[in-house]
């Protein structure tokens, strides 16, 4: 039997028992007072499924207030089979074929995406590595062809994409401006413990910030070194071939105003994935723990 024919994902009051249950697990709280002793359920003919009425404010709400799925139209169980589609596959679901799954219009299924991918975005990061744990840092460019100078070389027309992978745990990526070492220097200060060993490639912004940690290692790629020992970036260009084959593979084009949440989409299924001992289903309840306190409007879906 396929895991879609599960309840939840066709019966519109199995999905929203299962969303109350994760968004709310020790009860109901009113997302605009935060009341919680107070909550009435509403079953008037003219009260939409699963609302409820707070006693201390007086206002109506849903599990959707308060989160990206708020003044959405389309029903709970779609949005858990596309939260689901989006959590469990590798290298990501295009909008085209939502839009085809799930029946809804390509606008409808961009902006569920979109929505769900800032669901995604974490925040705040916990400083990785630590004493006896080795990160690796590495840089890759992306998107943008055919748009260099006549005549220019290298990279400087690609939009600019910094990593940090703990070797056995997580990734932290963003898209930055620049790759010299005043650009990567707070990201690298902020994400890394300072006791942490060091992996980079040979480029030469991370000589003087290797010296900020406790160890630093350099694999050399312009002389054909990749390994030594235990000392290679391998780790962190795993991550990059995933994110770069999901990328041009399905996504196929991405703005640099989305940037950010395509790596957030990678980013988080990499870190909820089953060497973690996360499953497809833990890691979509993970997905949709991200839903509250985030709002994405159509008319202004960059917001910080």
């Amino acid at each position: 039997m396929s895991i879609l024919s599960n309840p939840r994902f066709h019966d519109e009051k199995t999905a929203i028992e299962c969303v109350e249950s994760i968004i709310w697990p020790h009860g109901v709280v009113c997302p605009h007072c935060g009341g919680t002793d107070k909550i009435y359920v509403l079953k008037g003919k003219t009260d939409r499924m699963g609302s409820k009425k707070c006693g201390d404010c007086k206002k109506k709400f849903t599990v959707k207030v308060g989160t990206v799925f708020e003044d959405s139209h389309v029903d709970m169980h779609i949005w858990l089979q596309a939260a689901y589609l989006m959590a469990t596959s590798k290298k990501g679901v295009s909008s085209h074929q939502l839009h085809r799954m799930l029946g809804v219009t390509y606008k409808t299924a961009w902006f569920m995406t979109h929505r769900l991918r800032e669901a995604m975005r974490v925040l705040k990061i916990e400083p990785m590595g630590g004493e006896g744990k080795t990160v690796e840092a590495d840089e890759t460019y992306i998107g943008n062809k055919g748009k260099h100078k006549p005549g220019a070389r290298g990279w400087s027309h690609k939009e600019k994409v910094f990593s940090l992978v703990e070797r056995g745990g997580k990734v932290s990526s963003q898209h930055v401006q620049s790759c010299n070492a005043e650009t990567l220097r707070p990201i690298m200060q902020e994400q890394i413990a300072a006791e942490t060993r060091l992996v980079t490639d040979e480029a030469r912004q991370y000589i003087p910030l290797g010296k900020e940690f406790a160890e630093h290692h350099v694999v050399n790629h312009s002389i054909g070194e990749y390994v030594r020992g235990d000392i290679h970036s391998n780790t962190i260009e795993n991550y990059f071939s995933i994110f770069k084959r999901g990328m041009k593979g399905v996504y196929q084009h991405c703005s640099a105003k989305h940037l950010k949440r395509y790596l957030a989409e990678f980013d988080f299924r990499y870190n909820f994935r089953e060497g973690l001992e996360f499953n497809d289903t833990l890691r979509t309840e993970n997905l949709l723990t991200g839903i509250v306190g985030k709002r994405l409007t159509y008319n202004q879906p960059n917001i910080q």
